[in-house]
């Protein structure tokens, strides 16, 4: 039979079914009446002889693929095959369906599925969507009036998970009663796990509320129940308590980890605490503000304190170690032209990583940085200034008594003004009706820095205040850009030095025939205010050059040279000279007088100590191809390909006293698409080298016999390949209509994790078969022929899909000069479609060890795992 399809609307009991009309209609042989389903609900099914209105006051859309009834004195509707109903927000689709406009109540049920053997299996069950939730079961009764219903072997999907039982009662918009419930967020037909209790009671988006629940896996219950269980049913960010791990640790026993309290305090902030316990004694606090409101601001505030005892108290060995860390981190755009960025760290000392870590990247880490920069935009004039502080702290050294080191900037002020052309006429718009003079451009810029240093418990404090003014003109001649320049430098500063020499007799060294003198240099500071003042000034001339052939084989079009040659000079006065007042003298023992400079200690230092005129010579190279179009794609264009970059550089300084001619300075670079990339780098000197006296000779090595012309004092390079299965593939190449199923958010990878896991890895990306990622760097020191130090080493990451569901992955290196491996790690990922299994293996080195795991995927069910774990990853 055709599909019918009717539309009608009943605002009053009285319209159309108020009439009393006998008509017999067509019923089916099989299949529930109205007062077979009524009796098995709650509500009473005796209906009122007494004409009501009915509390139908909206369109309700019917539709059936077999038939659609009206029985117009009983007030009923009957839909067979395949029914579809909507009202309001209220959608219902069954196999049949029966509507009861008096008792404004709906009843819908599956038919048998005559494909099935055992006559057991139902086809076409009630599936209804009422306000975005999804109710499902074998029979259900609803009613439009009271908004309360009765599903049978129900199952229904909230945020994140599924529950359902053998009877769902619902009591009002937002509560529903659940017999024989379960819970699972396992979307599978049968899932893998669920959570099993007689009773359940369902709050939507809010939390589902159980007793005596049992933990069912693979179908087989845990030997114990738990008394009670609330599981969240809301989607986002909401508080709760963070339940433990237990572990155990070498040094500090037993413990449980994490545990602690989410606060979900609003849409825009929350806090957590958390807390480590060792039975052996001790403890780590941790606790992370976070807050964000969107296009404006974002960051957090995370801190840990930790105090951890090894031995037992009253031993030998006995040992506490308090540590501590604070992170600032905040992003801030304060209108368009402002912005604040900080990133702040501060750590008592490395330990606190080392019992708290279990990151390479941090466990091999040597110093803790902090910064942060305001900065600020003028629109109108183009000037900009950033004020920024910073701060370096050594935590790890081979030098022990660098440890502790601090350098810190606070603050540094910047401050930057556009060019601006004086000589300009207003009004010129085009540049070629401009004079030369009218193209002379000044530039400014300022800086102010306080450093703070602490080296080996000293404080030390220095601060000052740099202005650079600088002139450029950049006219056009002929084919050649010349282009003058003038650099004006200004240091302020509120202190210098001078030093003083002593001479005093050494008598643990003197005999009656001999007085040696030992030489005792006093520094001191003066504080005054001093502008110390410098300059030099250029010129500079470049062209360009190119070579063009036009080849038409193997797919190139065209093959270019771009060749830049560049000249300049520059002069830099000798400021060291007694007329400037920048550097002093003092006498040492041997009677020679030794020059230094009294601001060597300041933020800028002083101006140089010897003449400069340099001539510099450099010349860049591209070479680049460029391919024809594909004829079998009219939508492809011409590429073009940059193949190698070469650049040569030296320079000759008249006014040196020896070697005047610098060392040649090559660097080569090349890309060949994402595929590979090259780069590389040498120095070639001019002299020859003194193995008596160990340095370079003032001789040039042309004038040595079979010596040659250059010698190599340095070379390095580097080589690095990333390539993956879907690269290989090509960017145009369609996909295979078999698409790996999305895996489900991690908890390891779910960086905003509320629940900060023990683990932050990345979650495996198992549509990418594989990929491979290779670097190789060498380097290469000649300048002592005598000493040649060399370094290569090999990193390496790669990543193997073995199947859907398993990838390998490796990263590690390899030191060729030591012939050791470097911090490699071996990791196994299983997809267990609502679990989740993760091994990793540290095989070598200090932070040596393992973690397996297998635990649930849900982020609220994060805590439900196996795990074992030795080595790094159980604190050692």
């Amino acid at each position: 039979m055709n599909k019918v399809t009717i539309l009608f609307i009943l605002l009053f009991s009285g319209f159309l079914f108020s009439q009393e009309t006998d008509s017999t209609l067509f019923r089916p042989k099989t299949g529930p009446t109205l007062d077979s389903l009524a009796a098995k609900t709650d509500t009473s099914a005796v209906k009122d002889t007494t004409k009501k209105k009915s509390d139908i006051d909206a369109v309700i859309y019917a539709s059936g693929s077999d038939s659609l009834i009206f029985k117009i004195p009983e007030r009923q509707m009957q839909i067979f095959g395949n029914g579809e109903l909507k009202y309001k927000k209220t959608e219902l689709k069954s196999a049949d369906i029966l509507v009861d406009f008096d008792l404004s109540r709906i009843q819908a049920w599956g038919v048998v599925d005559t494909s099935d053997t055992a006559k057991t299996k139902l086809k076409g069950t009630p599936v209804m969507s009422e306000a975005g939730e999804i109710y499902e079961g074998n029979r259900l009764t609803y009613d439009f009036k009271t908004q309360r219903g009765i599903i049978s072997v129900a199952r229904s999907k909230a945020e994140g998970g599924y529950y359902g039982g053998s009877r769902v009662k619902k009591i009002d918009k937002e509560t529903y009663f659940i017999k024989n419930g379960t819970y699972t967020t396992c979307d599978a037909d049968s899932a893998h796990y669920f959570f099993y209790a007689k009773e359940m009671k369902v709050i939507m988006k809010e939390q589902i509320i159980a007793r005596w629940i049992w933990l069912y896996i693979g179908g087989v219950p845990l030997p114990i129940p738990l008394p009670f269980g609330v599981f969240p049913n809301e989607s986002g960010r909401r508080s709760g308590i963070i339940a433990p791990a237990y572990g155990q640790s070498f040094e500090y026993g037993q413990y449980f980890s994490h545990l602690g309290y989410f606060w979900a305090i609003s849409d825009y902030m929350d806090v957590n605490l958390l807390s480590d316990l060792y039975l052996r004694g001790g403890y780590n606090l941790s606790s992370r503000f976070r807050y964000a409101k969107r296009y404006s601001l974002s960051g957090s505030i995370d801190g840990g304190y930790s105090s951890l005892h090894t031995g037992e108290s009253g031993d030998p060995d006995y040992g506490q170690k308090n540590d501590w860390r604070i992170g600032v981190y905040h992003n801030q755009q304060i209108d368009p032209t402002m912005r604040l960025d900080a990133n702040l760290n501060y750590m008592s000392s490395k330990g606190y990583l080392n019992r708290t870590s279990f990151n390479y990247n941090e466990l091999l880490s040597q110093n803790i940085r902090s910064s942060a920069t305001l900065s600020k935009t003028w629109e109108a004039s183009g000037n900009s200034m950033t004020i920024g502080y910073s701060r370096d702290q050594i935590i790890d050294s081979p030098d022990s008594s660098q440890i502790g080191n601090i350098n810190e900037i606070l603050p540094s002020v910047n401050f930057t003004m556009l060019p601006t052309y004086p000589f300009k006429k207003k009004g010129k718009v085009d540049p070629s009706d401009e004079k030369w003079y009218e193209q002379i451009g000044i530039n400014y810029s300022g800086q102010f820095q306080n450093v703070r240093t602490k080296l080996s418990g000293n404080l030390s404090s220095h601060g000052g205040f740099l202005h650079s003014l600088s002139t450029n003109i950049a006219p056009k001649i002929g084919y050649f850009n010349v282009s003058p320049r003038f650099n004006y430098v200004e240091r302020w500063y509120n202190k210098r030095i001078e030093r003083e020499d002593f001479h005093v007799i050494d008598r643990a060294r003197s005999t009656v025939e001999n007085t040696v003198l030992k030489d005792s240099i006093v520094t001191r500071e003066v504080h005054e205010l001093d502008a110390v003042r410098s300059f030099d000034l250029g010129l500079e001339a470049s062209t360009k050059l190119y070579g063009i052939i036009q080849p038409n084989i193997l797919g190139i079009q065209a093959m270019r040279h771009t060749i830049t040659p560049r000249i300049s000079y520059t002069y830099t006065p000798d400021f060291s000279g007694s007329k400037w007042g920048y550097y002093g003298t003092y006498t040492d023992v041997a009677g020679n007088r030794v020059k230094y400079s009294k601001y060597e200690r300041e933020v800028f230092q002083g101006p140089g100590a010897y003449e400069q005129q340099n001539l510099n010579f450099s010349v860049n190279n591209i070479f680049e191809i460029k391919t024809d179009k594909d004829p079998s794609d009219t939508t492809s264009e011409a590429k073009k390909i940059q193949l190698l970059n070469l650049d040569a550089g030296l320079s000759y300084n008249f006014a040196a006293p020896v070697n005047k001619l610098s060392d040649l300075l090559l660097s080569y670079r090349t890309q060949v698409g994402d595929y590979f990339s090259f780069n590389g780098s040498s120095s070639y000197s001019f002299y020859d080298f003194d193995y008596n006296k160990g340095t370079t000779s003032t001789s040039y090595l042309a004038s040595r016999k079979g010596g040659g012309f250059m010698r190599l004092t340095n070379f390095q390079f580097s080589i690095s390949t990333s390539i993956s299965a879907e690269r290989l593939k090509g960017k145009d190449q369609k996909k295979e209509e078999k698409t790996v199923p999305p895996v489900t958010e991690s908890a390891y990878g779910n960086r905003n994790n509320p629940y900060m896991g023990i683990y932050s890895d990345e979650p495996p990306d198992y549509s990418i078969p594989w990929d491979l990622a290779l670097n190789f760097n060498y380097s290469m020191d000649k300048r002592d022929p005598r000493e040649v130090r060399k370094y290569s080493n090999m990193s390496t990451s790669f990543n193997f899909s073995l199947t859907e569901s398993i990838k390998l992955a490796f990263t590690g290196s390899y030191d060729f000069k030591q012939k050791v491996f470097t911090a490699p790690q071996v990791r196994i990922y299983k997809d267990l479609h609502c679990w989740e299994m993760n091994l990793s293996w540290n095989p070598l080195g200090v932070y040596r060890g393992y973690r397996f795991e297998i635990r649930v995927k849900a982020p609220q069910l994060q805590d439900i795992k196996l795990e074992r774990s030795r080595g790094q990853f159980s604190g050692r």
